[in-house]
């Protein structure tokens, strides 16, 4: 029996996927549920399925699926917990994680890119997912503690707001760095007595920028 284009641009994401280091099942499952494609537009749809970054609206990017998968691993993300996401952009690791978690709550600084994610959410009917324009570096305190928060742009250290509202036993995945060019994938897990840093992987991320955008 022929394999579909379709399903064999599947076949080859989920291998892309798994040489790259991604093998937790829970996370490569989710990862075949999410259709990049619905989250990419324009010029770059024919090349959702490929593992690299793609730009989207108001000057941010779409991280390469490996990136995606690495960072949802490394969260350790469990069927009752509670996640929160800073920098919703696309949308697509937000998608992720609602097959992954029992809530999820996503904050983005722009509007736009909030509203076409939120069209999205929607089409593809999740309901454990809560969606909000916000400044992502203050977190969000009226739905804190939270079990697990996912960062998905750098700052310059992990914001104190945000492991306040951690709670104790959860883990925080974040890229750290002062420039594009040097930034660490790292784990924050929160401990009685203060945190536990561990450094995961090099990577590259939009900065972690204060207030709302001018969309």
């Amino acid at each position: 029996m022929m394999m579909t284009p379709r399903a064999q641009q599947q076949m080859q994401f989920l291998f892309a996927l798994r040489s790259k280091g991604v093998t937790d099942t829970r996370v490569l499952t989710a990862m075949e549920k999410t259709d990049r494609a619905l989250f990419v537009r324009g010029h770059f749809a024919d090349r959702a399925y490929e593992d690299m970054p793609l730009p989207i609206a108001c000057g941010q990017t779409i991280s390469q699926p490996s990136v995606v998968g690495l960072m949802t691993q490394a969260l350790q993300v469990a069927p009752r917990d509670k996640v929160l996401e800073v920098g919703t952009g696309s949308g697509y690791q937000a998608a992720i994680l609602s097959h992954l978690a029992r809530r999820v709550y996503t904050v983005d600084r722009h509007k736009t890119l909030m509203r076409d994610a939120r069209a999205i959410f929607e089409r593809l009917d999740i309901t454990n997912l809560t969606a909000f324009t916000a400044d992502g570096s203050f977190g969000l305190p009226a739905q804190a503690p939270f079990d697990r928060i996912l960062v998905t742009a750098a700052a310059e250290d992990p914001p104190g707001p945000l492991l306040a509202q951690l709670k104790v036993g959860g883990i925080m995945v974040l890229p750290v760095g002062q420039s594009d060019s040097v930034q660490q994938l790292i784990r924050v897990r929160r401990l009685e007595t203060g945190f536990d840093y561990e450094e995961l992987r090099p990577v590259r991320f939009v900065p972690l920028l204060e207030g709302l955008g001018n969309d």
